[in-house]
């Protein structure tokens, strides 16, 4: 039901500016049905954004469907073609730009990527998550759920039997990861499903048998993944640099070339050094005080050696939520009364991460969909997992210590994630173009930018300092792996040595982010780009300026657009 009041509330505004000018009206009907078409065709995105109409079904991947899909796409960049941009008014501008871009990176995904041909992963969306949306959120009853849940179920069957006859020649770390994957889906259906199915016993026990079958099912497709796709997976990890250069340009629609992209990343590399060796040596002498001017010039040593000291101080299971809860109380205090962004009053509740997506991070912000204008933003803390040794959750607590939390509760919360999405849901605009394709480059950035601002502002002390300047490390990192491994040949070992050697991962870090950075292309460029182009604007606003900027207002004004790439932010703050 809430999308529906979304809808009619976004058609009447359409009705209200549809006579902007004739081109305005010809651009908001083609998004409208856009927009539609892509929710149909796309449920479990259509799920996730808070559109629950589609709820039942799962995304065709036959061949014909794809050819369909992609005749689509490319009838709607016709329609676009037609429409003389300069003659839109308001929001309509920039979101016939946002629209194209992205309508152009579709045809490039169907065209060049043809994912689903090579990439196991792809299929993981209907297999598993599409029935994880309709358990995680409290949108509806369960007996409004529950029947959907079957359905998707029923739709299982033939996903897996589309995937293979589709996957052909697929990089083995695809096939492994889908083994892992595959077999967390079959524990989804068997035993995370509970949450929802016990609030009704009885549509619990009539999906039993449904449940047993679906299991089964999946049961099958993970050994044919293991004993047919597997060994004849024999396709390239590496994206290659010419698709790399496109697929980049179009995930983070940034005007930042490949070249530039890595031109400024080694720079700041070198200058992220600095800074975290020179905010570390005065914490090295408090804690080493006899240190000899021989051990305090050795830059890598002092550093590592801070850092480690100050892992010391962590939470356990039994105090971490309650630590994040403190921490956010804390955070927020901050930011009022540094007066440094407007809090919005969209409640924000501390949680336990549930079990299965425990292991990973210590935290994420689990915002609604930006269709869903009532949902609940949740902050969720992780303890380990219950199957965890002694060794490795003091490992997990030492990397997440109460310093490292109170940063990644700036990133994660305030006045990161939950304070941005917050702001954007706020925004409105003739058509939904800016609420659905939302740019991860500008979010992702805000939230990075955040953890700079704050501990600009002193937030936490050098102490925090060094967990954002080690985090900032990090993002730098991705960027460099990201390039050099899909446009470049960089080994295992070289990725580990920049992880360990230059941005101080601890080894298990490391070994996940290379991993990671195989089954990934674009995303991880995200951080670094969008932080470089946040912290960008802010600076051509103060040069702007002068003695008159204002960060409160700057930091508003910013996040009131909703959340589309950077380059229009700074056109519309005509910088």
């Amino acid at each position: 039901m809430k999308i529906v009041v979304a809808a009619a509330s976004a058609l009447s505004l359409w009705m209200l500016n549809a006579s902007a000018t004739p081109q305005d009206g010809a651009f908001q009907k083609i998004a409208h049905d856009y927009i539609e078409q892509y929710l149909r065709a796309n449920p479990e995105d259509a799920t996730e954004l808070g559109d629950h109409r589609f709820d039942g079904q799962l995304t065709d991947y036959s061949p014909e469907a794809q050819a369909k899909e992609l005749a689509t796409q490319k009838e709607f960049r016709g329609k676009l073609s037609d429409i003389d941009g300069s003659q839109l008014t308001g929001a309509n501008n920039i979101d016939f730009r946002i629209l194209k871009e992205n309508i152009d990176y579709q045809i490039f995904r169907a065209e060049e990527l043809k994912e689903p041909e090579w990439n196991p992963l792809v299929y993981m969306q209907s297999l598993a998550n599409s029935l994880y949306l309709l358990v995680a959120r409290d949108f509806a009853s369960p007996e409004q759920r529950i029947p959907n849940l079957r359905h998707r179920m029923e739709e299982i069957p033939r996903v897996i039997a589309q995937a293979k006859g589709n996957l052909q020649h697929s990089p083995r770390i695809y096939t492994e990861t889908a083994v892992e994957q595959t077999q967390g889906a079959i524990n989804l259906v068997r035993e995370e499903l509970a949450p929802l199915l016990d609030r009704a016993p009885q549509m619990k026990n009539e999906l039993a048998p449904l449940q047993q079958k679906t299991a089964a099912a999946l049961e099958d497709y993970k050994k044919w993944l293991q004993n047919d796709l597997l060994p004849r997976s024999d396709g390239n990890f590496r994206l290659g640099a010419e698709k790399f250069r496109k697929k980049l340009r179009f995930a983070l629609a940034s005007e930042l070339s490949m070249e530039e992209i890595m031109k400024r990343a080694q720079a700041d590399l070198k200058q992220t050094q600095t800074a975290i060796y020179e905010t570390a040596v005065p914490i090295y002498k408090k804690y080493f005080p006899s240190a000899d001017s021989a051990t305090l010039a050795d830059k890598h040593k002092v550093t590592a050696a801070v850092l480690d000291k100050l892992a010391e101080q962590h939470p356990d299971d039994a105090t971490v939520v309650g630590y994040a809860k403190e921490v956010v109380g804390e955070a927020t205090n901050f930011v009022r009364s540094h007066n440094l962004v407007t809090i919005p009053d969209t409640p924000l509740d501390v949680i336990a991460m549930p079990e299965f997506k425990r292991g990973v991070a210590i935290a994420y912000c689990d915002s609604p969909g930006p269709l869903d204008k009532t949902g609940k933003t949740f902050f969720a803390v992780a303890p380990t997992p219950k199957d965890w040794s002694k060794e490795r959750k003091e490992s997990f607590f030492r990397e997440y210590n109460n310093y490292m939390i109170r940063d990644l509760t700036v990133h994660e919360a305030m006045p990161g994630h939950y304070l941005q999405l917050a702001h954007a849901n706020e925004f409105s605009a003739p058509t939904l173009v800016r609420a659905i394709f939302r740019s991860g480059t500008f979010i992702e950035g805000w939230a990075v930018y955040c953890e700079q601002m704050m501990a600009e502002q002193g937030y936490g002390g050098p102490e925090v300092k060094m967990q954002q300047l080690k985090m900032r490390l990090r993002a730098i990192g991705n960027a460099i792996l990201d390039q050099s491994i899909h446009a470049g040949n960089m080994t295992e070992k070289e990725a580990m040595d920049l992880m360990m050697k230059e941005t101080f991962q601890q080894e298990g870090e490391a070994v996940a982010k290379w991993k990671r950075a195989r089954l990934t292309s674009a995303q991880l460029s995200t951080y670094f780009v969008g932080a470089t182009e946040h912290l960008d604007l802010r600076a051509a606003e103060q040069k702007k300026l002068g003695k008159d900027f204002d960060l409160r207002k700057y930091n508003d004004r910013v996040i009131s657009y909703g959340s589309p790439p950077v380059k229009y932010v700074r056109e519309l703050m005509g910088l």
